[in-house]
């Protein structure tokens, strides 16, 4: 369902300052907990809106460490379903995924679990609810994790920038029809409002800024396109580029990042560009011009510490996306399926030695896209002359697109593998693989 051009118009105007996440640092976090909140999601005047989020605020606090930390988070549940916390992207051990019934007990209403592990790679990352997604995300349980550089790329400000859509009515109430079987098996939930959340609402002209862009929908692809800035993309999905490309047009599928390092000439807009007038997402405004700006050159990030495939891989895996309305028959028992299969069987979908490397073809044979997430790793996307392109962590396939990827399985354990277009994988798009 489309977004309305007067829906459109009240997120352009909307106060950025609402929703703003906090510094862990700050607040000396050592617990997150899951409670209902009130967020001003519709412009200040406008009615607020009842979610979910993590310490009284939705985005909850932005936790911020240097490459290298440990993160130790006490989780505690304090909505009435079972949850669990994804610290999506990042390499860590198995059981600090945060996936239920396979990585870890579900956390039930009032229990906590401890989260502890090594943050391995710089990058930008979040962190969300793996139980009901569909719901307890789209309710607010997400937040954003920012690993720095241990020597971080000089700028004026560090800028992160969160999109989501909500459906709420006009009053700003939450429309409760999650579970919909017709978004399940259409495009997913989308919502009727949008609108970017900034950590900051000004810069001067002339200041250096790194934005730190995440898609937070459930299902919602957004295109997407900066103006204001003269920059380039410097990291995708928290890994840096090996070139660092000019900034234009762009496309977010859920839970995809992106850097951008620029120079404001101007006041950022953030439009979603459509088939008629293009619509204003926010803006961050801008006030003076910076007296004694950087210098203009935009470096690479420093490389990631990531092993190198093999110039051959040592297995060729085919995974197909099946099913939805307007799909052809499968063998899956619900709306989706991968290969054939709905959910998560007892055994693995496949077992990988540690160590190898594996192309695996995607295949969308769906009339919707779909954006595949592999927990625990990063991955190449190849290119189609068979190059090694971005390294990802969720691929945006187009419906009857196909993708070949390529990655080292160096993590032992059981790793989901899924559409984060979360009623998808709620209705059957899900598989694990096994790392021995």
């Amino acid at each position: 369902m489309p977004l309305s051009r007067r829906q459109f118009i009240a997120a352009g105007s909307a106060s950025l300052g609402m929703l703003r996440a906090g510094s862990a640092a700050a607040l000396g976090l050592t617990t997150l907990r899951a409670e209902p909140v009130t967020a001003q999601v519709l412009p200040e005047g406008d009615g607020a809106t009842a979610l979910w989020g993590f310490n009284g605020s939705s985005p909850g606090p932005e936790l911020r460490f240097r490459r290298g930390d440990t993160l130790s988070v006490r989780f505690e549940n304090g909505i009435d379903q079972g949850s669990a916390v994804h610290w999506h992207g990042i390499r860590l051990q198995n059981a600090m995924d945060g996936v239920p019934y396979l990585t870890q007990p579900m956390v039930e209403s009032g229990d906590s679990f401890d989260y502890k592990f090594v943050l391995p790679d710089a990058g930008t990352y979040w962190y969300h609810s793996h139980n009901r997604s569909w719901e307890q995300v789209a309710r607010g349980l997400y937040g954003p994790l920012i690993i720095e550089e241990e020597t971080p790329p000089e700028v004026n400000h560090d800028i992160t920038v969160m999109i989501d859509d909500w459906r709420i009515e006009r009053t700003g109430e939450v429309i409760e029809d999650f579970g919909n079987r017709h978004d399940f098996s259409h495009a997913g939930r989308l919502g009727t409002f949008a609108r970017i959340l900034a950590s900051r609402d000004s810069v001067q002209r002339g200041d250096k800024v790194r934005l730190r862009l995440i898609n937070v929908a459930t299902a919602r692809v957004f295109p997407l396109q900066i103006t204001g800035l003269a920059g380039k993309v410097v990291a995708l999905d928290g890994m840096p580029v090996t070139d660092p490309q000019e900034l234009g047009q762009t496309f977010l599928a859920p839970a995809q990042r992106m850097d951008v390092i620029g120079h404001v000439d101007d006041t950022l807009r953030f439009i979603f560009p459509t088939r008629g007038e293009p619509y204003e997402l926010g803006e961050i405004a801008v006030s003076g011009s910076n007296p004694s700006p950087l210098p203009r050159e935009i470096a690479a990030l420093a490389s990631p510490d990531l092993p190198r495939p093999n110039a051959a891989p040592d297995r060729e895996l085919t995974l197909a996306m099946q099913g939805g309305a307007m799909g052809g028959a499968h063998g899956g028992d619900d709306i989706w399926s991968f290969n054939g299969i709905s959910g998560l069987s007892d055994a693995p979908w496949e077992q990988v030695e540690r160590g190898q490397t594996v192309q695996i073809t995607l295949k969308n044979e769906t009339s919707f896209p779909h954006g595949i997430h592999l927990h625990g790793h990063h991955f190449y996307e190849v290119d189609a002359d068979g190059t090694l392109g971005a390294l990802r962590d969720t691929t945006l396939l187009q419906r009857n697109e196909q993708r070949d990827i390529l990655c080292v399985f160096d993590n032992p354990g059981k790793w989901l593998m899924h559409c984060h277009m979360l009623g998808h994988q709620a209705s059957g798009m899900k598989t694990w693989i096994e790392v021995t």
